[in-house]
Protein backbone atom coordinates (compact mmCIF):
# COMPACT_ATOMS: atom_id res chain seq x y z
CA UNK A 1 0.00 0.00 0.00
CA UNK A 2 3.09 2.03 0.36
CA UNK A 3 2.52 3.07 -3.52
CA UNK A 4 -0.13 4.85 -3.31
CA UNK A 5 0.60 8.28 -4.26
CA UNK A 6 -1.41 10.48 -1.91
CA UNK A 7 -1.71 13.71 -4.37
CA UNK A 8 -3.40 11.28 -6.96
CA UNK A 9 -5.65 9.62 -3.77
CA UNK A 10 -6.93 12.86 -3.28
CA UNK A 11 -7.44 13.60 -6.63
CA UNK A 12 -9.34 10.46 -6.86
CA UNK A 13 -11.37 11.35 -4.16
CA UNK A 14 -12.42 14.46 -5.06
CA UNK A 15 -13.73 13.28 -8.41
CA UNK A 16 -15.48 10.69 -6.41
CA UNK A 17 -17.03 12.86 -4.16
CA UNK A 18 -18.41 15.46 -7.30
CA UNK A 19 -19.99 12.35 -8.81
CA UNK A 20 -21.56 11.97 -6.20
CA UNK A 21 -22.87 15.57 -5.82
CA UNK A 22 -23.63 15.63 -9.10
CA UNK A 23 -25.94 12.49 -8.91
CA UNK A 24 -27.39 13.52 -5.60
CA UNK A 25 -28.55 16.87 -7.23
CA UNK A 26 -29.95 14.81 -10.35
CA UNK A 27 -32.23 12.76 -7.96
CA UNK A 28 -33.11 16.20 -5.89
CA UNK A 29 -34.18 17.68 -9.31
CA UNK A 30 -36.69 14.89 -10.41
CA UNK A 31 -37.90 14.28 -7.20
CA UNK A 32 -38.92 17.86 -8.02
CA UNK A 33 -40.82 16.96 -10.56
CA UNK A 34 -42.29 13.75 -9.15
CA UNK A 35 -43.76 15.49 -6.20
CA UNK A 36 -45.07 18.23 -8.20
CA UNK A 37 -47.04 15.89 -10.41
CA UNK A 38 -48.29 13.65 -7.75
CA UNK A 39 -49.04 16.20 -5.26
CA UNK A 40 -46.27 15.48 -2.40
CA UNK A 41 -46.04 18.91 -1.46
CA UNK A 42 -44.41 17.84 2.15
CA UNK A 43 -41.57 16.29 0.26
CA UNK A 44 -41.08 18.62 -2.17
CA UNK A 45 -41.06 21.77 0.09
CA UNK A 46 -37.99 19.45 1.74
CA UNK A 47 -36.45 19.55 -1.85
CA UNK A 48 -36.05 23.47 -1.38
CA UNK A 49 -33.80 25.92 1.33
CA UNK A 50 -36.11 28.23 3.33
CA UNK A 51 -34.68 30.98 1.65
CA UNK A 52 -36.04 29.35 -1.89
CA UNK A 53 -36.53 31.74 -4.71
CA UNK A 54 -37.34 31.68 -8.18
CA UNK A 55 -38.58 33.87 -11.09
CA UNK A 56 -40.17 31.78 -14.04
CA UNK A 57 -41.29 33.20 -17.50
CA UNK A 58 -43.76 32.09 -19.69
CA UNK A 59 -45.71 33.90 -22.46
CA UNK A 60 -47.84 35.38 -21.28
CA UNK A 61 -47.01 35.69 -17.29
CA UNK A 62 -44.04 36.07 -14.75
CA UNK A 63 -44.27 34.30 -11.91
CA UNK A 64 -41.40 35.68 -8.87
CA UNK A 65 -41.43 33.99 -5.45
CA UNK A 66 -39.42 34.92 -2.81
CA UNK A 67 -39.33 32.26 0.27
CA UNK A 68 -40.00 28.58 0.23
CA UNK A 69 -43.40 28.70 2.05
CA UNK A 70 -44.73 30.97 -0.83
CA UNK A 71 -43.50 29.12 -3.42
CA UNK A 72 -45.31 25.46 -2.11
CA UNK A 73 -48.53 27.12 -1.60
CA UNK A 74 -48.19 28.55 -5.32
CA UNK A 75 -47.33 25.30 -6.46
CA UNK A 76 -50.10 22.89 -4.31
CA UNK A 77 -53.06 25.51 -5.63
CA UNK A 78 -51.54 25.09 -9.21
CA UNK A 79 -51.82 21.23 -8.89
CA UNK A 80 -55.06 20.87 -7.95
CA UNK A 81 -58.08 18.15 -8.74
CA UNK A 82 -58.58 20.36 -11.52
CA UNK A 83 -55.39 19.84 -13.76
CA UNK A 84 -53.48 16.78 -15.40
CA UNK A 85 -49.53 17.18 -15.34
CA UNK A 86 -46.43 15.78 -16.79
CA UNK A 87 -43.10 17.18 -15.92
CA UNK A 88 -40.37 15.69 -17.51
CA UNK A 89 -36.73 17.09 -17.16
CA UNK A 90 -33.60 16.22 -20.00
CA UNK A 91 -30.00 17.00 -20.21
CA UNK A 92 -28.73 17.79 -16.57
CA UNK A 93 -25.77 19.91 -17.29
CA UNK A 94 -24.25 20.45 -13.17
CA UNK A 95 -21.40 22.34 -11.98
CA UNK A 96 -19.80 22.02 -8.82
CA UNK A 97 -18.89 25.65 -7.50
CA UNK A 98 -17.48 24.46 -4.52
CA UNK A 99 -17.74 21.99 -1.78
CA UNK A 100 -21.51 23.29 -0.59
CA UNK A 101 -22.87 25.16 -3.70
CA UNK A 102 -23.72 24.35 -7.02
CA UNK A 103 -25.32 25.34 -10.53
CA UNK A 104 -27.54 23.53 -13.24
CA UNK A 105 -29.14 23.93 -16.60
CA UNK A 106 -31.98 21.59 -17.51
CA UNK A 107 -34.44 21.27 -20.42
CA UNK A 108 -38.00 20.23 -19.37
CA UNK A 109 -40.59 19.10 -21.45
CA UNK A 110 -44.13 19.80 -19.83
CA UNK A 111 -48.11 18.92 -20.49
CA UNK A 112 -50.62 20.48 -18.62
CA UNK A 113 -54.71 20.49 -19.34
CA UNK A 114 -56.55 22.97 -16.78
CA UNK A 115 -60.64 21.61 -16.94
CA UNK A 116 -61.45 25.15 -15.14
CA UNK A 117 -60.10 27.09 -18.35
CA UNK A 118 -59.95 23.88 -20.77
CA UNK A 119 -56.73 25.02 -21.50
CA UNK A 120 -54.03 22.20 -23.11
CA UNK A 121 -50.15 23.68 -22.42
CA UNK A 122 -47.18 22.41 -23.24
CA UNK A 123 -43.93 23.27 -24.25
CA UNK A 124 -40.07 23.26 -23.45
CA UNK A 125 -38.07 25.07 -20.89
CA UNK A 126 -34.59 25.67 -19.72
CA UNK A 127 -34.13 25.96 -16.18
CA UNK A 128 -31.12 27.61 -14.52
CA UNK A 129 -30.72 26.45 -11.34
CA UNK A 130 -28.70 27.45 -7.55
CA UNK A 131 -28.20 24.36 -5.44
CA UNK A 132 -27.21 24.72 -1.39
CA UNK A 133 -25.80 21.83 0.05
CA UNK A 134 -26.56 21.80 3.74
CA UNK A 135 -26.60 19.28 6.57
CA UNK A 136 -29.70 17.18 5.01
CA UNK A 137 -28.41 16.96 1.65
CA UNK A 138 -28.76 19.30 -1.38
CA UNK A 139 -31.25 21.25 -1.55
CA UNK A 140 -32.80 23.82 -4.72
CA UNK A 141 -31.99 27.47 -3.53
CA UNK A 142 -32.86 29.28 -6.55
CA UNK A 143 -34.16 28.46 -10.16
CA UNK A 144 -35.26 30.86 -13.50
CA UNK A 145 -36.81 29.34 -15.79
CA UNK A 146 -37.79 30.76 -19.52
CA UNK A 147 -40.01 29.08 -22.04
CA UNK A 148 -38.48 27.92 -25.54
CA UNK A 149 -41.56 26.37 -26.63
CA UNK A 150 -44.99 27.22 -25.51
CA UNK A 151 -48.30 26.25 -26.87
CA UNK A 152 -51.61 27.13 -25.71
CA UNK A 153 -54.65 25.54 -27.40
CA UNK A 154 -58.11 25.19 -26.49
CA UNK A 155 -59.66 21.97 -27.40
CA UNK A 156 -62.92 21.90 -29.04
CA UNK A 157 -63.70 18.99 -25.90
CA UNK A 158 -61.52 18.02 -22.58
CA UNK A 159 -59.29 15.36 -23.49
CA UNK A 160 -60.44 11.89 -22.30
CA UNK A 161 -58.26 10.60 -19.46
CA UNK A 162 -57.65 7.57 -18.28
CA UNK A 163 -56.24 7.59 -15.45
CA UNK A 164 -55.26 11.20 -13.57
CA UNK A 165 -53.44 11.36 -10.64
CA UNK A 166 -53.80 15.03 -9.30
CA UNK A 167 -57.81 13.80 -9.91
CA UNK A 168 -57.75 12.18 -6.49
CA UNK A 169 -54.92 13.20 -4.44
CA UNK A 170 -54.14 16.89 -5.38
CA UNK A 171 -54.57 19.66 -3.86
CA UNK A 172 -59.03 20.53 -3.61
CA UNK A 173 -60.00 24.09 -4.55
CA UNK A 174 -62.74 25.79 -2.16
CA UNK A 175 -65.67 25.37 -3.49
Amino acid sequence: MSDIDPEAFARLAREVRILTDIEAIKRLRYAYCRCMDTARFDEFRELLTPEFSCRYIGASYEFVANGRDEFVQMIRESFNTKVGATHQLHHPEIDIVDETHAEGRWYLQDVVYKYLTNELIYGTLIYDDRYEKRADGWKLAHSEYYRVIEVVEFPPRPPRFTGRYLEEHGYRLPE
